[in-house]
């Protein structure tokens, strides 16, 4: 028997290798055939051009193609997504914020605020009372002089520091008293 199975492995051995050789001979003598390799890129064209009309027919009766629905169900799902993130947010600040803590913490803060005011209205109250009638006089004026900026001379009236023989150095310019 084992000469029998080993028959039959030898057998399908030798016709599967020929087999394959003979396959792998046809399809490269098919593929290197000018005219098959030509029929079969009129036929991707072919299939290329009635895509496209497809698409265009499509169009035109507001049919949305696959494309479409895709990128329509890629946004879907981002939009499901934010949404989602959103929720947890709001779910996660309800669960730290109780209304009846929240409530509870106004009253007492109201509560504070208002001791607050009624001591601030009795400091003011005390303050009134003990602070002197406002007098009816003027301040005191002013008694040292206010100082101003002087104006420069023009700079040919400026001495050139080189003394002149022939006229005695003239008396310096007397100030202008600056206007206000």
């Amino acid at each position: 028997m084992s000469d029998e199975g080993n028959l039959a492995n030898r057998l399908r051995e030798r016709l599967g290798d020929s087999t394959e050789e003979r396959l792998g001979k046809a399809l490269s003598d098919l593929l290197e055939n000018p005219v098959i390799t030509g029929a079969i890129g009129r036929a991707f064209d072919a299939r290329e051009k009635a895509t496209q009309a497809q698409e265009l027919a499509m169009g035109a009766l507001n049919i949305p193609s696959a494309a479409d629905i895709e990128r329509l169900t890629r946004r879907v799902r981002s939009v499901s997504q934010r949404l989602e993130g959103i929720e947890d947010g709001i779910d996660s600040i309800g669960r730290a914020v109780k209304l009846g803590e929240v409530e509870a913490r106004l009253s007492a803060i109201e509560e504070k605020l208002d001791g607050v005011s009624q001591t601030l209205d009795e400091l003011v109250h005390a303050e009134d009372k003990s602070a002197p009638a406002p007098a009816t006089e003027r301040p005191p004026r002013r008694t040292a002089p206010k100082f101003t900026r002087r104006k420069r001379a023009p700079v040919e009236k400026l001495p050139t520091g080189t003394p002149s023989t022939d006229a005695p150095p003239a008396a310096a310019p007397a100030a202008e008293s600056p206007a206000q």
